[in-house]
């Protein structure tokens, strides 16, 4: 490089307004010449290549490597940023990788009024206990939705690990789909039940239509929600509780049950898929009385949020429900983990918190001692009716849809 050295003040440069004028690359392209012009003047430019030329070659200040640098420096972005993006999608894969921070996942489904119990208090502390034990984090992958859209969800091929069902009749038809082997859940405790909740009669502040059992409810003019026995359990719970109700206050009536089913069924104004969303129908103002869960109830008005009054029928049903584990979604590496989450499902905290949350414990002790459970004079259970097998075939299609419905002509 051969230079001449020039103080600085002694060149003239042009002015930014200068630099500036054009509203086009041009101008500022000009401007930057006539800078790299002036210095090639004062006598500063690269040694000549070709000395036998006679003149200095290269010596002009063009704009055109500052074009470059930019689409260089345009062209590296777009490769970083790429290659940004395939190292984060390759990661959990790389050998380097820490596979031990990686957490293990559970899948769970379950009917709709399960969510918060589950979400916020069961799983929690079985992953804090189970991190004590074994210094390993666990996730839930969750869903919650009616028992009967939660079943066919398994059935097509949803990667459960364990499913808790709103009755046992679900479970029956894992079983006829060849999801599961037959009452396999029999081996678990309590018969694979892990909670209960009776059904009950939700009616708007002051009881203005005097209810007081499901008789009251077939008389006419009374406005029914209900969830749909297609889609819902606690549907199919509530037509065995109406019909279980009406043949033990009439047991030498053989058509007792089918009288107030058909009674009550009249009076139907409006179905949800799932106990959940008749509930949000009845919230909304439809109605004069909801069929539903006891947890339902208790569960707004621990949180302060229940804007009704919960009647209890002298005879009602208390539901019961049951957990599956669907073993052929389990490999051999998770298999202590998913045994251990069921199994606490029926530990004495978790069976607390399922009380706090409203349901019934199977632990009799834990419900007898909380008096936010009202006494029910005739409760019964389905293996009075022969259970889930029997009582689905013979009341829930048999009277029900054959009958009932045939006479609303539906």
């Amino acid at each position: 490089m051969l230079c001449l050295s020039v103080p600085l003040k002694q060149v003239k440069f042009p002015s930014l307004r200068e630099a500036h004028q054009g509203s086009d690359s041009l101008s500022v392209r000009h401007a930057f010449t006539s800078w790299g012009n002036r210095f090639h003047n004062l006598g500063c430019a690269r040694e000549p290549r070709h000395r036998s030329s006679g003149r200095l070659q290269g010596a002009s200040f063009d704009m055109s490597w500052l074009d470059r640098i930019v689409a260089y420096l345009k062209a590296s972005s777009a490769l970083i940023l790429m290659g940004g993006l395939l190292l984060y999608g390759l990661w959990p894969w790389l050998p380097l990788h820490a596979r031990a921070d990686v957490p293990r996942t559970v899948v769970f489904y379950g009917f709709s009024i399960l969510d918060h119990s589950i979400t916020h208090d069961v799983f929690p502390a079985f992953q804090k206990q189970w991190r004590a034990r074994t210094g390993e984090s666990i996730d839930l992958i969750s869903s919650f939705a009616g028992s009967g859209t939660i079943t066919n969800q398994v059935i097509m091929g949803v990667p459960v690990d364990l499913t808790l069902l709103a009755l046992e009749a679900d479970a029956y038809r894992l079983v006829e789909a060849g999801v599961v082997r037959h009452e396999g859940w029999r081996q678990l405790p309590f018969n694979g039940v892990v909670n209960r909740t009776p059904i009950v009669i939700v009616v708007r502040p002051g009881n203005p239509k005097g209810i007081r059992d499901f008789s009251d409810l077939a008389r006419p003019g009374m406005r029914i929600v209900h969830p749909d026995p297609l889609t819902s359990g606690g549907a199919n719970w509530a037509i065995v509780a109406e019909y279980g109700a009406g043949q033990r206050a009439n047991p030498a009536d053989p058509d007792a049950g089918f009288k107030l089913l058909l009674g009550i069924w009249r009076n139907v104004v409006a179905q949800a898929a799932s106990a959940r969303g008749a509930r949000t129908q009845f919230d909304l103002g439809f109605g004069d009385a909801l069929i539903t869960y006891e947890q339902e109830g208790l569960w707004d008005l621990a949180k302060g949020e229940f804007h009704g009054e919960i009647v209890y029928p002298r005879s009602t049903i208390l539901t019961e429900h049951t957990l599956v584990e669907v073993s052929r979604n389990v490999s051999a590496s998770e298999r202590e983990l998913v045994d251990s989450l069921a199994s606490f499902m029926w530990s004495e905290p978790a069976q607390q918190m399922f009380v706090r949350n409203g349901f019934r414990s199977v632990n009799e002790a834990l419900v007898e001692a909380d008096t936010t459970y009202k006494r029910i004079e005739d409760p019964f259970l389905i293996g009075d009716w022969g259970g889930w097998a029997r009582a689905k075939r013979e009341i829930v299609e048999g009277v029900w849809r054959a009958r009932v419905l045939k006479e609303l002509g539906q």
